[in-house]
């Protein structure tokens, strides 16, 4: 549980007139509250009242977990055959009498969920978003964060690892997704972060495409990008190899990625925009004549989910700052001849950043 990151919230509710928040999102939930859960259709939410204790609501079949996490408050359930927003409101109105003001995530809570408050709440001011409080909680890292992270990137490595020996010809590339991901259960990882791509050839000119029963083949590139879920934290990677000795063509695309994503990278330092990064690796590719392939931001944020706050893309003014972990990935994809992309996810230090992963980046020829 994280009650330094509570009581930061809580004072902001005070300084806004809210009564309490409605957290929804299973990811902030987990990076509040300490406990982790994918509720699927079920509700879990954590509600944090300006002045007060918290309570966490979850499917009665999660009480015993939440209570067994880090969670030092209360925990309520319900069982499929209750209705939970009944006992929601009964929670609420017998710990803060008649609220007047519910602070929400507006990008996380569905319409029919926010209907369903209003007509418990009638009369009550849901317009306050507390997103943006949120994602500037969960911004900087401490270094506690960064020191799982640093064994979530490992375990990527790992992945990488079994991943790139498993590369044959003739093996489909859902066959190699499928062995990285038992040979990580054996070892103890239970969860990747994201579903697994492995893509070869022209198929990995899709920036995120489904890997299926497209076979390896000789002289072509394949891209890896994957991650785990570590102790409640992500690690997100990406690394593109040759399978025997590529073409010329290959090399010159894969070589200008490389060259866009190191110069981005090396230029992360407190002080600089995230709009500044994503121009940097977007310059490296568009000097070269192929910008019209590089069809994505240049990064995103990552903690306790693999996609957070900030974006790196163009028109974010965001002043980078020491703690802040995300990826630099610029990629370039053509279609029907091949596609490229490098990433690193990397916390930012006094003077630059960090990697969480260590798989080397340079043109890997796997014979």
């Amino acid at each position: 549980m994280n009650q330094t990151k509570i009581t930061e919230l809580q004072a902001s509710l005070q300084q806004s007139g809210a009564d309490l928040a409605y957290v929804a999102d299973p990811g902030r939930i987990a990076y509040l509250s300490g406990y982790t859960s994918d509720p699927h259709e079920r509700i879990l939410a954590l509600f944090i009242p300006a002045n007060g204790d918290p309570f966490l609501f979850t499917p009665a079949l999660e009480i015993e977990d939440a209570e067994n996490s880090s969670w030092a408050y209360d925990v309520l359930g319900y069982l499929d055959s209750e209705n939970p927003w009944e006992m929601i409101k009964a929670a609420i109105l017998a710990r803060y009498p008649a609220p007047k003001k519910i602070a929400l995530e507006k990008n996380a809570l569905t319409l029919d969920r926010f209907e369903i408050l209003q007509g418990l709440f009638p009369g009550c001011d849901f317009s306050l978003d507390i997103t943006p409080v949120l994602q500037r909680l969960m911004l900087l890292k401490t270094d506690s964060e960064i020191k799982t992270m640093l064994e979530a990137g490992a375990w990527a490595d790992e992945a990488f690892r079994i991943g790139f020996n498993a590369i044959k010809a003739g093996v489909p590339e859902a066959e190699i997704v499928a062995e990285i991901e038992y040979q990580l259960k054996r070892q103890g990882v239970s969860q990747m972060s994201f579903d697994t791509i492995v893509l070869a050839g022209a198929n990995a000119a899709s920036p995120h495409g489904v890997p299926g029963k497209n076979q390896i083949k000789e002289n072509e590139l394949v891209l890896f990008d994957l991650g785990v879920v570590w102790k409640g934290y992500c690690s997100d990677a990406t690394r593109t190899v040759a399978y025997k000795e590529p073409t010329a063509f290959q090399k010159e695309i894969y070589n200008l990625t490389l060259l866009a994503q190191e110069t981005a990278q090396k230029a992360v330092r407190p002080g600089v925009t995230a709009a500044e990064l994503d121009a940097i690796a977007r310059g490296v590719i568009t000097e070269a004549g192929y910008g019209e392939y590089f069809n994505h931001r240049l990064g995103h944020g990552i903690g306790t989910t693999v996609h957070e706050f900030p974006s790196l893309v163009e028109g974010n003014d965001l002043v980078i700052e020491k703690g802040m972990c995300f990826s630099i990935e610029p990629g370039i994809y053509i279609p029907g001849k091949v596609g490229v992309r490098i990433e690193d996810c990397v916390y930012v230090t006094e003077d630059g950043c960090v990697p969480f992963t260590k798989t080397p980046k340079e043109l890997q020829i796997i014979d």
